[in-house]
Parts: C-alpha cells; sequence; structure tokens
C-alpha cells in the first residue's frame, strides 16, 4: 500500500505543478503593484483585485485537486463530445443575452462575477479534438480527416469571432501546431504565414506588391517540388517572369513619361496627321492600363496551360499552387473588406497605428506606448517592488489584465521579464516531453492542446506590450486578473496532468 503511493505521488509531474503555483503568485503579487494605488489595502483585502484573485486562487487550487485526484481521468475522454456541445450552445447563447462590454458580446453577468465561456471553450475544442486524432484509423493526409479536425477547431473559432472576441479566437489558429504534430504538412504553416503576410501587404503597400509576393513564393516551390525534367529551364523561364513583374511599375512609369512627353510634342502642333492621331489615342489608352491588371491577366492566361501541365505530369504540388494562388488574390481582393467590416474600429485603429498606417500615440496607440515606456524604464532590475512611476500613477489602462506583463516589466526589469518568459518556455517544454512520454494518443494530443494554448496566449500578450502586436484584449495565462481566465487555464492544465498520473502509474 505504501509503495503504491509513492509510485502514485512519482507519477505525478510535480515539476508541472512547480511553474503552475510560481506563475499563479509572481500574477498575484503583480496584480496588487497594479492596482495599489487606486484601490489601497492589502494582498488579502477582498474588497479588491489582489483579494479577489486571492480567492480566485484557492478555488483554483481546489479545482486542481478536484481534477487530480477525484474525477477519473477517463471521464474527460468519455465526455468531450456533450461537453463540446454545451461549450458551444454557451458560446452561441452569450451573443444574445450578454450586455456590450467594449463591442464584444462574450460575457454572462453572474451577479458579482462574470463568465466568459470562450475560456472554457478551449478545453472543449482540446479533448474533442485529441479525441478525433487519437482514433485508430485518423490520418491527417486524408481529406475527410483533415475536414473533421478543422471543422473542430473551426466552428467554436467563428462563434467566438462573432461574439466580436478576435483575440481569443486567433488563439484556436495555434491548434495547427497540434495537427502538424500529428502528420499535417509543414506547408499549411508555411500557408498560414503567407496568409498573414498577403494581408499586411495589401493594407500597407498595395494589391499588386502582394500579388508579387503571393507569385515570389508559390513559383519557386513548384518549381523545386515539380518533376525534375527541364528544372533548368522553369527556373530561367520562372526567374525572368519574377524578374520582370517586379520592374513592371517601374518600366511603365517610365514608359509613361516618355509617351508623356511625346504627346507634349504632338500637342503643340498646329496640324496633326492621322497617323499621330492614332498614335495619341493608342497612348492615351495605354496610359490608362493598371500594371494590376496587366500582371493578373499574364498569371490567368497562364493557368489553364500549367494546369493541363499539373494533370499531364500527376504534378499535385502544382495543382495546389494553383488553388492557392486563387484563394491568395481572392485574398488580397477582400482583405479592405474584411478590414473594414469584419473588424471592430477600435481593432482596425490598433492594426493602423501598429503597422505604421498612422500616428496616434495618444489614442489607438495610448496603451502600447505607455507599455512600452513603462518596460523600457524598468531597466536591467528594475525599480523594485511597488516603486514603478508608471504602474503607481496610473499610465498603463488595464495593467492588472491585459498589460500585466509591463508591471513585471517595470518593477522587475529584464531580469523579471527574463524570469517569468523562461518559466513559460519551461511549461511548455515540459509539457511536451510529457506529452510525447506518452503511449496513448488521447493524452499525448491533448497535451500538446495545451501547450500551444499556453504558447499562443504567451506570444500574442508578450507581443502586445511590446509594440509587436495589435492591442486585441487576451491575458497572460495564469499572471492577469481575472477568475475565468485562472479556472480556465487550471483546468487545461491539471486535466493533463491527471492522464498524465493514469497513464504512468502503470510504468
Amino acid at each position: 500500500m505504501t509503495d503504491g503511493r509513492a509510485h502514485t505521488r512519482q507519477s505525478v509531474d510535480w515539476w508541472l505543478i512547480g511553474t503552475y503555483l510560481v506563475l499563479v503568485v509572481i500574477g498575484w503579487i503583480n496584480i496588487f503593484a497594479a492596482t495599489h494605488s487606486s484601490e489601497p489595502g492589502s494582498l488579502l483585502n477582498f474588497e479588491y483585485r489582489a483579494g479577489k484573485q486571492f480567492v480566485w486562487i484557492l478555488t483554483s487550487l481546489g479545482l486542481a485537486a478536484t481534477i487530480l485526484y477525484l474525477i477519473p481521468p477517463r471521464l474527460w475522454e468519455a465526455a468531450c463530445i456533450p461537453f463540446y456541445v454545451f461549450v458551444l450552445g454557451l458560446l452561441v447563447l452569450v451573443i444574445f443575452v450578454s450586455s456590450d462590454v467594449k463591442g464584444s458580446h462574450s460575457w454572462f453577468d453572474l451577479g458579482p462575477v462574470r463568465f466568459q465561456p470562450a475560456e472554457i471553450s478551449k478545453i472543449s475544442t482540446s479533448l474533442l479534438l485529441s479525441y478525433v486524432v487519437s482514433q485508430q484509423n485518423f490520418r491527417i493526409t486524408r481529406l475527410k480527416d483533415f475536414l473533421t479536425a478543422a471543422f473542430v477547431i473551426g466552428l467554436p473559432m467563428l462563434v467566438i469571432v462573432a461574439e466580436s472576441e478576435t483575440g481569443s479566437a486567433l488563439v484556436y489558429t495555434g491548434f495547427i501546431l497540434v495537427l502538424y504534430r500529428t502528420g499535417l504538412s509543414g506547408w499549411w504553416l508555411g500557408a498560414i504565414g503567407l496568409i498573414i503576410l498577403l494581408f499586411i501587404s495589401t493594407l500597407t503597400l498595395s494589391p499588386y506588391w502582394s500579388v508579387f509576393i503571393l507569385v515570389s513564393f508559390l513559383l519557386p516551390c513548384s518549381i523545386v517540388m515539380g518533376p525534375p525534367s527541364r528544372r533548368r529551364f522553369r527556373i530561367l523561364a520562372g526567374g525572368g517572369f519574377v524578374l520582370l513583374m517586379g520592374l513592371l511599375p517601374f518600366l511603365l512609369e517610365a514608359l509613361c513619361s516618355l509617351i508623356n512627353a511625346r504627346m507634349d510634342g504632338l500637342s503643340t502642333r498646329v496640324w496633326v496627321p492621322a497617323a499621330d492621331e492614332d498614335y495619341n489615342y493608342f497612348w492615351s489608352f495605354l496610359l490608362k492600363v493598371n500594371p494590376l491588371y496587366l500582371f493578373l491577366g499574364l498569371c490567368f492566361a497562364a493557368l489553364p496551360w500549367l494546369g493541363w501541365r499539373a494533370y499531364k505530369y500527376r504534378d499535385r504540388f502544382l495543382a495546389i499552387s494553383l488553388v492557392v494562388f486563387i484563394a491568395g488574390v481572392i485574398l488580397v481582393f477582400s482583405t479592405d473588406y474584411l478590414f473594414e467590416n469584419v473588424l471592430q474600429p477600435h481593432q482596425r485603429g490598433r492594426i493602423e497605428v501598429l503597422l505604421g498606417m498612422r500616428e496616434d500615440p495618444a489614442g489607438m496607440g495610448y496603451n502600447v506606448n505607455q507599455s512600452k515606456i513603462a518596460i523600457g524604464s524598468g531597466g536591467l532590475l528594475g525599480k523594485g517592488f511597488l516603486q514603478g512611476t508608471q504602474t503607481t500613477f496610473g499610465f498603463v489602462p488595464e495593467q492588472a489584465t491585459d498589460f500585466i506583463f509591463c508591471t513585471v516589466g517595470e518593477e522587475w526589469g529584464f531580469a523579471g521579464c527574463l524570469l517569468v518568459i523562461g518559466l513559460y518556455i519551461f511549461l511548455i517544454a515540459r509539457l511536451m516531453i510529457d506529452a510525447e512520454s506518452c503511449r496513448d494518443k488521447f493524452t499525448r494530443t491533448y497535451g500538446y492542446c495545451v501547450a500551444a494554448c499556453i504558447f499562443m496566449h504567451l506570444f500574442i500578450n508578450v507581443g502586445m506590450t511590446v509594440g509587436l502586436m495589435p492591442v486585441i484584449g487576451i491575458p497572460l495565462p495564469l499572471l492577469s486578473y481575472g477568475g475565468s481566465s485562472l479556472w480556465a487555464f487550471t483546468i487545461l492544465l491539471f486535466i493533463f496532468l491527471s492522464l498524465y498520473r493514469d497513464e504512468k502509474k502503470y510504468f
């Protein structure tokens, strides 16, 4: 009996639990630091946010113990489908019954507390995705299985977008990393990066250069991945085409200058021959040609021939590249619509400030500007606990929630930031190591889901506070103030610890 208890204790990953506890305590202390000037009192004053967070921490520890020792681990796998449907229903319901909070309809008001089902949906999606992937005949390379996994991820993501919670929806893109671990081609990661690049380049440059980037990415990939016959010719032809299209706007501009000069010369004559009149009309028409349409005309003229080659040589990658090209062009021409009609005005403003499309240090860019000042002023070792001027005088809005990291940067400096990020990296790495050591595919996949969720929150939140990501309102896991966020990440993590403990106790 004693040996069994010792073995059970050894099967629990105490390194993960210890890292979780350290991050929670760091968060609690920094929530107090971020609010002490406006909410005087001690860490245990339950009227204010630091005291309330302590209550959330105690209840989270109770949840963790319940999940780890009382709830049968395999219940999560057995109940994942009804749990997913229930949470999806909450996501839809909250749109109609919740009040508007900064343009978002995503919170249930339950008396003294508020509850955001989008936080819990990451748990239900992780569980159902793990269940789908762990089926014996599942293969991500098969279209039916890929679409099933994409449906599990995409359905709650679309509902969350309908709630105007773009930040929470963005976290779901991290599940692509989970599918990559199950065998999804790395080209999908490249496709996501290409989508982001096309969106940004269309907003900041022009549709022409977005299409040029698309062609410059797809053409070399198709040549390298295609059949080896006549590859040298295809490299020369493809390289020449890309070079010509890169110079096309400048060549047309130079040609237009010459045409304008020629037409000015014709207009000074008293009598213009018929031939010169035709010349004048032809070049006047040419001046109005948009290089984008000329570029697209050449590309689409080549599509039937490329499609025939893909069919003749069974070149699957070329066929996929043609589909990606068409989808990319559609994305380029729909970017303005998506930007103006899908994103909220405050989200558009923050993206414009981030991309340098407009300067607004006192408006949309105020939060990020003050956050960067706070982090930069901390120096190497920080100003000390409760000594941060940006923090004390409340220059950074939402500092206890979305911008909690800048409190760490100002009061604990670069060393404190390095410690916090190091703890997160250790937590994510440990999750992946533990997941990789599991024989059960459900447990292994779920461990990667947990790691992906934490990584996306960390990446977006820290990037947001240092000005590398737009401000989209997303908490830093275990550090930011809020009960629903802390509960959600506690449940997410300790379900994996329970599954891991259940497997390891027999080995």
